[in-house]
């Protein structure tokens, strides 16, 4: 991302608590006695009312503002360069935060790692799959299984289309982007096997040029339903259902863009995730270094079913969504090839929605037109 103008501040969990979800606990900032007051700062790459990635986390950070004794400062827009070095740094010593959630994938390597040893005494929880043993143990990582949620916009998809042809517009190739994909393309296939999704990739978190070009190439290869992993998808979002298409949302509810073509979204749900956090922290406990959660723990949700979605696509959705919350559920199942024909998956075999396999994703399934290179 370009840089942006300058800004003040450029001038310089127990499972219980979280709601559940897998955790893993390392030696990490435990404190003697709880809090009478906390500092939280929230840092967004791009803007809190994006529709999107940011605006999910903004309305996390909202939740935490009512807390009591807890003060909450923000700052949008902070690109993934040492400008959130000195954001974070400013909100450590000139605000006196002790807690941060510094969002964006980009913000970990190198800017957090940097950072965390020259402060100790504050934790830096960031929002992906990066945390590692031998990293400095005040750095937490969390994420949620929202390609489980991708699953459910698939399976509405899947009964939507009458092309069979599904698309999605993407960033970035990254594991978490990939189960996106492979999640919504197989979705649709428990529906019809015959379905494909083409993705196009655009190589950037935000840049709206992009997001609308690659829309309308989906729309004009004959695409009738399309979802989106980039940051704000906004316009991927209204490009399409300007182009006639229906719509799935991703990261936040969308449905207010178009709702006539909106079918349903998976979003983020840490409002109550980052309270979990908080009060952990404002407690004296110590939050874990490593934690993941789904729909049964709260940290996904599913946007309303639309008014176009007909009562079958209903059915399987809500019959699906209830086997995702007993646990266990696998959209990738065997006998499964990647889409260059490897073998991936044989009869009996799956990788359930925990699996740390899916972590290192590099490869989309059979039936998705795209490459990852």
């Amino acid at each position: 991302m370009a840089p942006v103008p300058l800004s003040r501040r450029r001038f310089l969990q127990g499972s219980a608590a979280l709601g559940g979800g897998a955790v893993l606990l390392r030696p990490g900032r435990l404190m003697a006695q709880p809090l009478t007051s906390l500092t939280v700062g929230f840092i967004y790459v791009g803007a809190r009312d994006d529709f999107g990635y940011n605006q999910a986390h903004a309305e996390g950070a909202a939740a935490v503002k009512a807390l009591p004794g807890v003060t909450v400062i923000e700052e949008e827009n902070v690109a993934e360069t040492i400008d959130v070095q000195k954001t974070m740094e400013s909100m450590i010593n000139l605000d006196g935060a002790t807690l941060l959630f510094p969002t964006s994938f980009g913000y970990f390597n190198p800017h957090i790692l940097k950072l965390a040893p020259k402060y100790p005494d504050v934790r830096f929880q960031h929002a992906a799959g990066l945390w590692t043993d031998g990293m400095p143990p005040n750095i937490g990582s969390y994420f949620g299984y929202i390609g489980m949620g991708q699953y459910l916009n698939g399976i509405v998809a899947g009964h939507m289309t009458r092309s069979k042809k599904i698309g999605f517009v993407a960033a970035k190739p990254i594991p978490q982007v990939l189960l996106n994909i492979n999640s919504f393309l197989l979705g649709a296939r428990a529906v019809d096997p015959t379905i494909t999704c083409q993705v196009i990739f655009t190589g950037e978190w935000s840049l709206a040029v992009k997001e609308a070009e690659a829309t309308n190439a989906l729309a004009d290869a004959g695409c009738d339903v399309i979802t989106a992993h980039v940051d704000g998808p906004k316009v991927v979002m209204e490009t399409a259902a300007g182009r006639g298409c229906w719509i799935c949302g991703h990261h936040a509810d969308q449905s207010a863009l178009a709702p006539e073509r909106y079918l349903t979204g998976a979003e983020w749900n840490w409002a109550g995730v980052y309270t979990g956090m908080v009060q952990t922290v404002r407690a004296g406990g110590a939050l874990p270094n490593f934690s993941r959660g789904g729909l049964a723990d709260g940290y996904i949700k599913m946007s309303p079913l639309g008014p176009a979605v007909p009562a079958a696509a209903r059915a399987q959705f809500e019959g699906t969504r209830a086997e995702i919350l007993k646990g266990g559920f696998a959209a990738l199942k065997g006998p499964l090839k990647t889409n260059t024909g490897a073998d991936l998956l044989a009869p009996g075999q799956a990788l359930v929605e925990t699996d740390i396999a899916l972590e290192s994703m590099d490869y989309l399934v059979e039936g998705v037109i795209g490459s990852t290179s």
